[in-house]
Formats: structure tokens, sequence, C-alpha cells
């Protein structure tokens, strides 16, 4: 890619969007286009084909998706598996259609089956059932890998899919109803702190691990893959994270102690825990000439420190 060629982002103001938005600039780049959902519908495969006729992107980094915590992915499955395979479809459809010169498309991993091997293997897609609560979601996300996977067979387009292990950071979503867990701690501690509660209650069992990759790192991520591998060198996708994980109470327990809050933490066993460890096997991405930069503790505090000028 070079500084001017034209670069598209699609899911902008989002948390991965933005976060290669930064990474672009910073880069030099100096032709992006973006658009706001009230401009551009993903969902809708008309005002897509028109955006690529009038625009023509020569690469596009697909980040729009409808995401959402366990909460919002067991109350609006639905809405989750149609709007994801809709933005999916209609964008990668597109840049074959228009000619776009390479592409990337972001997954997740939660794609890999619930009881996956741990640290989860790019090769261990479908080998089993996925998690229920999040299943929607990954039904769509594995359908964007196999497009990808079948346009770059039948036309040999340039597709690259990565899957990202559980991200945060700038621009992430802090809404109690529909965050993750990561951010969704940073707020409830910080309220509670400031309102001087005596306990935060905390879902779950606090057992599953998760593995954590600021976003900053994960837009690096992309952009040096971009700029470096084609969709042949790479194969199918490639598992983007650090390699190792925490328990819910060890994030807890940081989460704290960043905040600075001092009352009790209540761990309420009624609610789901979800997957009980999501790791990633990152040997893939090292081998590509990758890794992460940006440590736990470091990240958790400079997302707080975000989160406290923008509060919602």
């Amino acid at each position: 890619m070079e500084n001017d060629s034209k670069i598209y982002v699609a899911g902008h103001r989002g948390l991965v969007g933005s976060a290669i938005m930064r990474k672009l600039e910073s880069k030099g780049h100096n032709n992006l286009i973006y658009r706001t959902h009230q401009e551009l519908d993903l969902t809708n495969q008309q005002e897509v084909n028109d955006f690529f006729t009038q625009e023509k992107p020569e690469y596009v980094f697909l980040a729009a998706a409808k995401v959402g915590g366990i909460l919002a992915n067991n109350t609006y499955p639905a809405e989750f598996i149609y709007d994801n395979l809709m933005i999916e479809a209609n964008v990668i459809n597109a840049v074959h259609k228009y000619g776009v010169k390479k592409f990337l498309f972001l997954g997740s991993s939660c794609i890999y089956p619930k009881y996956a091997p741990q640290p989860m293997k790019e090769e261990y897609l479908l080998t089993g059932e996925l998690e229920p609560t999040n299943e929607a979601y990954a039904i769509a996300k594995i359908a964007g890998i196999r497009l990808c996977k079948h346009y770059n067979q039948q036309y040999g387009t340039n597709f690259i899919s990565v899957m990202p292990t559980n991200l945060y950071g700038p621009n992430d979503n802090f809404d109690l109803q529909t965050s993750h867990v990561l951010p969704a701690l940073i707020r409830k501690f910080h309220e509670a702190k400031i309102n001087n509660e005596p306990k935060v209650v905390i879902w779950g069992t606090g057992k599953p691990c998760r593995e954590f990759l600021h976003v900053d790192d994960m837009a690096d991520a992309c952009v040096y893959l971009m700029e470096n591998f084609d969709a042949e060198e790479i194969g199918e996708f490639v598992n983007i994270g650090v390699g190792k994980d925490v328990s819910i109470t060890e994030l807890t327990e940081i989460i704290r102690g960043v905040v600075g809050f001092e009352g009790k933490i209540v761990y309420d066993t009624s609610k789901p825990d979800g997957t009980p460890r999501k790791l990633l096997d990152v040997s893939l991405l090292h081998s590509l000439g990758w890794k992460h930069r940006i440590c736990l503790k470091e990240g958790i505090q400079s997302t707080f420190e975000w989160y406290r000028k923008h509060e919602f």
C-alpha cells in the first residue's frame, strides 16, 4: 500500500476500525475513505454497490460488524447472524466485483468450538460444537472466512482473514447491557468507586480464562499483514493474539487495582460463564514476524484513562 493508495476502512468509528485509521494515518496514508452507518448501510447491497462504483477503493479493511457480549448475543441472536451475514456478503462480493487489490476480513476467536484444545490452532475450525451463547455471531464470522476462502479459490482474489482474540482499548463499548467483560468491569469498578458502593457484582464464577489484546496492537498486526503478505502465504486465516490468558478473577483484580476500588467483589454464579477457556495459538503469526507490544496492565491503565475522559 502506497501513501496515496485509496483505502476504505469499514467501521471506522468502532473499536478496531478507529485503531486501524490511527495506524494508517501514523504511517502517512493520506487517502483514507470511510462512511458512517447513516451514510452507508452495509446490510443494503445496492448502497454497497453504489459506494464501490463511486469511490473505487484499492484496499479495504472490513472492521464493521454487529458486536456485543454474552447478554447482547443471548438477547439478539437473529440480529447478530443476519446483520453480520449481510455486511460480509455485500462487502466481500463488492470487493471482488469492483476489482479491489487486497482485502482484509476481521473475524473473532468465538469461531472455535466451545471445547477446542487449548491453545486453539487455526486448523481447529469446525471440529466441534460452538459455544451456545454466541453461536449466531460465530456462524456469521465462519461464513465470512469461508466466503474469503472460496472467492480466493474461484476468482484468484487476495482476501486475507484474521482472527483476533478479545480486544479492548480506546473507543470500546462501555454500555453495561451490550459490552464485553473488560470494558464492563472498568465501568463497574469506576462507578462503584465514585458512588462509594460497598461491592461490585461480577457475572459467573470468575474461573473462565480469556486472552486480551490491545486494539492498537491489533491494528498494527492488520496493517503489517496487508503490507507484507498475500492470502496464499497466510492460508485460510491467521490468529492474532498474545499467546497468554488470565482468569476473569485475575482480570478483575488488575482492573480493581487500576481503578482503585477498595470494596468487596461478589461473583453471581447464577449467571453464565461462557466458554471455559479461549486462548489462541499464535505460532503462525509469530512465524510471520509479528508479536504484540502492549502488556495487559499497561493497556488497561491507558484504556481507563481514555474512559475517564469520555464518560458516557
